[in-house]
């Protein structure tokens, strides 16, 4: 009788359990470890005082394989979407000023002045080509549009999406598509409308739950059952003394006190760089190096309700963005209950902030209570907010997001290397193919068919 192959997940976050989700349902045995007491990783959502308060990250893009994976789970039902026409704005002198989503909104749009206008509208005249070095974010904006266009649209978006600095982030890696248009067109314009017109529909919804983000790992979660083995602290992964037909890696972790050991055809370390390297170390010690040189930023996360009536400016849209230059701790706010409904009692609003990133990071060191208090400071200036909050909610990610800095592409090429070098061993995660729950999920999936292709591999060689 063939012996049964097992895989294991290291990690029940967003994804590890897509990983292991797709590997069950492609009929792969499967063990998920877990550390915290519960799965689902930064995808939190909190209760408190009849709101709805989101931990991690607030929404997520509908993308095609997400959808499908939200059918396939039977939650479609308890999905949400954003009006897609949602404005959002960014902070200027002060002031929120709705964001322009479209070139020819931004040419009329008084956030820009007229010098940055018209280099928008120059850009797809012009042919440039990219630099032979690597080049950061802020470098290739400057270079194509000008530092303004930097300050006030593409640093706020780099800060809320990957809390990063701009001086540091590579464009190759961060934003490869930018890289791509501008090496086969000369203009990231013509590059873009170019891919626009090969697209049926438009870009994908902005989604979450009826029951919060965590609806979605949870169905994972219960779907796998006794799969997951939460309070499960990974320690080392080891060769195997004897590898002739047997499982080649031995995983020791702590449960309950007790040290427990597990044997695996496959491991898929889907937990944070830093704790991955610490595990591999007596597989490679070169790997764990690399593994521990992603750095992370940190973030907070402050949620606050309020009466509708103690804010004097409306809130209607998905959010605000502040540059750094407007010296705030704030680097953005999601306006939740303008996004989704049961998100804050009627008669209340709902706001989500966040803090710290690369440009800020000692302001996780704070207690949740100070974090609060400057937060609510800094909204209560910007939106006229009198009065305190009806309630908050802090949560401190000391090493929130990875940064996809300059040289990130060559450690992503070791980290495969290392795949074809310790056959078996896989990595998922936010720190390869981008931070979104969208790109996390489709890595995931693309890791969980290299297993089945390769557990495969090893029955046909018996």
């Amino acid at each position: 009788m063939a012996e049964t192959k097992l895989a294991v997940v290291v990690g029940g976050g967003i994804s590890g359990l897509a990983c292991a989700f797709r590997l069950h349902v492609l009929g792969v045995p499967v063990m998920v470890l877990e550390a915290d007491e519960r799965a689902g990783g930064l995808l939190g959502t909190s209760a408190k005082d009849g709101f709805l308060f989101e931990s991690g990250p607030q929404s997520f893009q509908g993308t095609d394989s997400l959808l499908d994976l939200v059918r396939e789970l039977g939650i479609e039902s308890e999905l949400l979407q954003a009006n897609p026409q949602a404005p959002r704005f960014v902070l200027r002198h002060g002031k929120p000023q709705k964001i322009p989503m479209s070139p020819p909104a931004m040419l009329s749009s008084s956030l820009l002045s007229l010098g940055s206008r018209l280099k928008i509208a120059s850009e797809p005249l012009r042919r440039t080509k990219p630099p032979s070095e690597e080049e950061s974010v802020a470098r290739f904006v400057r270079r194509k549009f000008g530092h303004e266009i930097l300050e006030y649209l593409v640093a706020p978006f780099v800060s809320g999406v990957y809390a990063g600095d701009p001086e540091k982030l590579s464009l190759k890696a961060a934003f490869p598509t930018l890289d791509e248009w501008e090496r086969e067109y000369g203009s990231v314009l013509r590059g873009a409308m170019k891919s626009r017109s090969k697209k049926s529909s438009g870009p994908p919804p902005l989604c979450s739950f009826e029951g919060g983000i965590d609806t979605l790992t949870n169905a994972m979660a219960g779907k796998l059952g006794g799969k997951v083995r939460t309070g499960a602290r990974v320690k080392a992964i080891r060769k195997a003394p004897d590898e002739n037909g047997g499982a080649p890696y031995e995983i020791f972790f702590d449960k309950e006190g007790q040290e427990v050991k597990a044997n695996a055809h496959g491991v898929i370390l889907a937990c944070p760089a830093y704790l991955a390297s610490h595990m591999v170390e007596s597989l490679s010690s070169p790997l764990a190096h690399t593994l521990s040189g992603i750095p992370y930023a940190p973030v907070a996360v402050a949620a606050a309700g309020y009466y509708k009536q103690q804010i004097s400016q409306t809130i209607e849209g998905f959010g605000m963005l502040i540059p750094r230059s407007e010296k705030y701790h704030v680097l953005g706010s999601v306006w939740n209950s303008s996004l989704f409904p049961g998100r804050a009692p009627e008669g209340n609003v709902a706001i989500t902030s966040f803090v710290g990133g690369a440009t800020d990071q000692h302001i996780v060191e704070r207690t949740e209570e100070e974090i609060a208090s400057i937060v609510h400071e800094e909204n209560s200036r910007i939106l006229g907010i009198t009065g305190k909050p009806v309630t908050t909610a802090v949560w401190k990610h000391p090493k929130a997001l990875p940064q996809y800095n300059l040289g990130h592409g060559h450690t992503v090429e070791t980290l495969k290397n290392a795949e074809r070098e310790l056959p078996g061993l896989y990595f998922s995660g936010n720190y390869l193919e981008g931070p979104s729950i969208g790109k996390c999920t489709d890595n995931s999936f693309q890791t969980a068919e290299a297993v089945r292709d390769y557990f495969r591999s090893l029955t046909q060689a018996i």
